[in-house]
């Protein structure tokens, strides 16, 4: 088992290997005081792994309770926080009691929130069980759910006391979903210096590319809990991706879209003089070999236009993630009546396609 430590205000522990899902219960019970936890979970988890953990927590002690809700982007809603909230309060959860977030990147970041607002903040731990959400969501303590108007929008910073990655579980994920999770493992790559982007590309087992991609996250978190600067970084692909997912009324999933937006961030880059050659072809063959999308039919006016409700937008600018270099990316600033014409060399070749 793999332990990485999370070095934020409140340190905590990612830990990594076979057969987690079973000891979350005695692993929790080292973590936090509580021991009454309510376990989140969606519709499409729950009868996969439900009963195992809670049958994990029960044996360590802990009194559970369980709250399900239907799986996708239509229910990352403040009104599914708020049933999860009423639904804590009717299982008699305290502010030293425990929240669990079992599953993907979505239930992770509606479980963060729930915590952070009961009782004006309990803890909470993370069992992903997505490719994405181990290397991605589930670590840096960012929670959230979407608005009308985008993704994203209302959230807190609140970090999780646990995070418990059982690789095992990623062998029941369809390999779309699975390809998602490689979007955010390229998108590490584009960031993290040329020995990561090289690690990604030798691939391996499957534990060891989590590992490697925790250590490179938790390195940028705990130098940047709060977003303030340096952990922008980390939002490459996402201003753009998101604005895909808007655009197709979120029929293209999150890795997905981080995908195209990466492909959009790295040819306009390139095409102004701001990245080497080579590193658009690069990036875009990694994501091609997982069967990840490299174009979308949406024109760069459009996917400019969906940006502006982007959360990274400050006034009257935007600050873009690009690609610099192998292994190495960029804070940009843009004016945000230039977005549009600053990423237009993208049509017929990224978008609009």
């Amino acid at each position: 088992m793999e332990k990485i430590t999370v070095a934020t205000g409140i340190p905590y522990h990612v830990m990594i290997g076979d057969g987690l899902l079973s000891r979350a219960g005695e692993l929790a019970a080292e973590a936090v005081k509580g021991r009454r936890v309510m376990i989140m979970t969606d519709d499409t988890v729950a009868p996969l792994y439900l009963v195992r953990v809670e049958e994990a927590f029960r044996s360590a002690g802990f009194t559970t309770a369980s709250f399900s809700f239907p799986d996708g982007e239509d229910h990352k809603t403040l009104g599914t926080a708020e049933k999860a909230l009423e639904a804590a309060d009717a299982a008699g959860l305290t502010r030293g009691d425990l929240f669990a977030a079992l599953g993907g990147g979505l239930v992770g970041d509606v479980t963060g929130l729930t915590a952070a607002l009961y009782l004006r903040g309990a803890d909470f731990v993370q069992i992903p069980t997505t490719l994405l959400a181990m290397v991605d969501a589930s670590v840096g303590g960012k929670t959230a759910v979407n608005l009308r108007t985008g993704k994203n929008l209302c959230g807190a910073f609140h970090q999780p006391r646990l995070v418990l990655c059982d690789p095992e579980v990623l062998k029941t994920l369809p390999e779309p979903v699975y390809a998602e999770g490689m979007a955010e493992v390229i998108k590490h790559g584009a960031l993290g210096g040329e020995a990561l982007l090289n690690r990604i590309i030798a691939g391996g087992d499957t534990a060891g590319l989590i590992a490697a991609n925790v250590r490179f996250k938790s390195s940028i978190v705990s130098r940047d809990e709060k977003e303030s600067g340096l952990r922008q970084l980390l939002n490459l692909g996402h201003t753009f991706g998101h604005a895909a997912e808007k655009l197709s009324g979120f029929t293209i999933y999150h890795g997905e879209g981080v995908s195209i937006g990466l492909m959009i961030a790295a040819f306009a880059a390139e095409a102004h003089g701001l990245c080497e050659k080579g590193v658009y072809t690069e990036l875009r063959t990694l994501l091609r070999r997982e069967n990840l999308p490299v174009t979308c039919a949406f024109r760069a006016k459009d996917i400019a236009a969906a940006a502006m409700n982007d959360k990274k937008r400050r006034g009257d600018r935007i600050t873009l993630v690009l690609p610099e270099k192998r292994g190495m990316s960029r804070l940009y600033p843009v004016e945000a009546g230039r977005l549009a014409d600053f990423i237009a060399c993208c049509d017929e070749e990224v978008t609009g396609l």
